[in-house]
């Protein structure tokens, strides 16, 4: 094949893919749906499968061992901090295993977070990414690879 259907820098890539844990659970899958769409080269998916990408070719099947380094990066014990009852709505039910959303109230950012346990005046919050600490194994197929528009590349994502 020539080289305009080999996953490289800028260009388009269509993939499917199935992600599952060193268990066999499947996480998550593209199966069934649309392929994931990304530029290669420009940081929109986990680095370890970006590098083990380039050079695969239109049709080309591959299964993916992602460590936690190349992935989410290893679980932070800092992450995870027990904040008071009052720093959630009056409202919400709080649930361990639950995922939430939260705004630092000096910058504004937004973190997802999950609640790992409730207590009566506390809520332990993890903020480490769900699959931080894991090996991701991916089988991956190339469903199409194209060059990557101006557009595209300004804007920072395929259309």
């Amino acid at each position: 094949m020539s080289d305009e259907n080999k996953v490289a820098d800028d260009k388009v890539v269509s993939l499917h893919y199935t992600l599952t844990s060193d268990e066999g659970e499947v996480l998550d899958s593209s199966q069934g749906g649309d392929p994931l769409q990304f530029i290669q080269g420009q940081g929109q998916i986990i680095p370890g499968l970006e590098k083990e990408l380039y050079d695969m070719e239109v049709g080309e099947e591959k299964q993916v061992t992602v460590p936690p380094a190349e992935g989410y990066g290893e679980r932070q014990p800092d992450q995870v901090q027990t904040l008071p009852q009052d720093a959630f709505p009056n409202d919400m039910e709080i649930e361990e295993g639950m995922a939430v959303q939260m705004r630092d109230s000096n910058t504004g950012q937004v973190y997802q977070a999950v609640i790992t346990d409730v207590a009566t005046e506390s809520v332990q919050v993890d903020f480490n990414h769900p699959l931080a600490g894991e090996n991701l194994n991916f089988d991956v197929k190339i469903a199409g690879v194209r060059a990557a528009t101006d557009e595209e590349l300004s804007h920072g994502h395929a259309h």
